[in-house]
């Protein structure tokens, strides 16, 4: 009687944290969200709620594109292979979300919080809006952000090998002890970034802007190096750093390099990408 008790028990508990996707649009709306419910594989177009909370739900391939859900909490939700394409979630918390393969592209998502723990591998962030975004230590590894606008935005910590950010504006964007092995950030503008420590191993920096940005002590071991603009930068304690591929670079008398190092002036031919 015990055991069959116990069973009953669990299976309760069960249904408590994952409640059926009975849910409509108009229940989810009614009660600004719907946390804890499975609503995997639904279409949730139109939604447009404030601080919806959505903390743990099960999202998983639903189809939420151009919903408006500003500050809305996301904390440990399942959002993987889900399509938010031209949302507005500015504000809106994913701490610990599990993102993987998520759509984003075109989507607002400024001063966003992703954060510790948070899943983001291969996820789509495409002309994304991010300003002022906290993704410290999160996890971005093969992110797809070209063109996206991160700048202000805050990646300490986070795992982003071999993510995409050609043409992005990363101006006064935080990359400290940040690992972008294997990035293109190509085109970029990153003027004003600090990348002290950043791990930039064989990243492609082809017409990146660094202008006063803070590079001390990065790895730039077999990083690409083709018309990028280092003016007023702080190369100072670089890693990996080889001549030849220092020689297709350009800077200024403001920039800061290891002894040893010299770097040729800026021309106009450096700036026609």
């Amino acid at each position: 009687m015990s055991t069959k008790r116990s069973i009953f028990a669990g299976v309760l508990l069960v249904c408590v944290a994952f409640p059926a996707s009975t849910e409509t649009l108009q229940d989810i709306t009614n009660q600004a969200g719907c946390p804890g419910c499975r609503l995997e594989l639904m279409s949730l177009r139109g939604l447009d709620i404030p601080n919806a909370n959505f903390k743990k739900t099960v999202l998983r391939e639903a189809d939420m594109k151009g919903v408006v859900l500003p500050d809305a909490n996301f904390v440990d939700a399942d959002l993987r292979r889900t399509e938010l394409e031209k949302s507005v979630l500015n504000g809106a918390d994913f701490s610990g979300a599990q993102m993987r393969g998520a759509d984003f592209e075109k989507s607002s998502l400024n001063n966003a919080r992703f954060g510790e723990e948070a899943d983001l591998r291969a996820t789509d962030f495409g002309a994304a809006e991010l300003r002022n975004a906290d993704f410290s230590d999160a996890d971005l590894r093969a992110a797809f952000m070209r063109r996206a606008d991160i700048s202000g935005a805050m990646f300490r910590g986070a795992k982003m090998r071999d993510v995409d950010l050609e043409r992005a504006i990363a101006s006064g964007t935080d990359f400290t002890d940040t690992d972008l092995e294997h990035a293109d950030l190509s085109r970029a503008d990153a003027e004003g970034a600090r990348m002290a420590r950043t791990n930039l191993t064989a990243a492609d920096l082809s017409s990146t802007n660094f202008r006063n940005a803070d590079l001390s002590d990065a790895n730039l071991q077999y990083a690409l190096m083709r018309r990028t603009n280092f003016s007023g930068a702080n190369l100072s304690g670089v890693t990996g750093l080889a001549k030849k591929r220092l020689a297709q670079a350009c800077g200024d008398e403001r920039t800061r390099l290891p002894s040893g190092f010299s770097i040729r002036p800026c021309s106009h031919e450096d700036t026609k990408d």
